[in-house]
């Protein structure tokens, strides 16, 4: 198949902290993959690294069969790749929809999405438009972080913690716009500590431990590795 991201011997530091050792993974075009893992696993550094935001890297990163390891975080972005972190980062000072007009389109062959058709995705935004940043919810922040990346025609799609801390009717919110952008071919990698709201969504799943992937399989194996995964995991 078609591989959107292929990670082979990634090791990665934060200062003298070897944080990945020798992880290997892969994501195909269209799929949506979840990291499990404990907090400190190593999930969160994955994401980072594939952006170029740790210290030192080695291995490869292959994003649409490029090597991104060498290349800056600019760079790694216009290869099609959004990333929306643990922390938002939301401007207070601008309305919601000067957030959303803030990131330039970066893809070469696709143009994003229009306003419009976000503003159809997250219905709240719309309503929110003119709403300054400080002044959304938690969810509010959540989907506007998210709906900016898509603006920028990226694909592949990294999301760290994306219905952490929110409501419930939130978190369904963000289960349906995941459906709808697996629907239109987006690749999405997800970082999620909640279990419940990342096994209905995902194709497959990785595994990480001590910044190591220790298990790997498909949705279809779920019920068989619920043991595994309750010891891995508590979950």
């Amino acid at each position: 198949m078609d591989k959107a991201l292929e990670i082979t011997n990634l090791q990665a530091w934060y200062g003298e902290s070897h944080i990945l050792h020798d992880v290997n993974l892969s994501v195909n075009r269209g799929e949506v993959v979840t990291l499990l893992g404990r907090n400190g696993a190593g999930r969160t550094t994955t994401l980072r690294a594939i952006m170029g935001l740790t210290g030192t890297r080695k291995g490869s990163i292959k994003i649409n069969g490029v090597e991104a390891i060498g290349m800056a975080t600019h760079r790694v972005a216009h290869l099609g790749v959004g990333y929306c972190p643990e922390e938002r980062g939301i401007f207070s000072s601008l309305s919601a929809e000067e957030n959303l007009l803030l990131p330039p389109v970066v893809s070469s062959t696709d143009k994003g999405m229009t306003v419009d058709e976000i503003y159809e995705m997250f219905p709240n935004l719309a309503e929110r438009r003119s709403s300054q940043g400080t002044r959304l919810s938690g969810g509010e922040q959540q989907m506007l972080a998210v709906a900016r990346i898509l603006r920028t025609g990226a694909r592949l799609l990294l999301l760290d913690e994306i219905s952490e801390g929110l409501a419930p009717v939130i978190v369904q919110a963000l289960a349906r716009m995941i459906r709808t952008l697996r629907e239109k071919g987006y690749t999405i990698v997800m970082v999620e500590q909640n279990f419940r709201f990342a096994a209905p969504l995902a194709d497959r799943f990785y595994v990480m431990e001590h910044g190591q992937i220790v298990e790997s399989f498909a949705s279809s194996e779920l019920d068989a590795k619920m043991p595994v995964l309750g010891e891995l995991l508590g979950v």
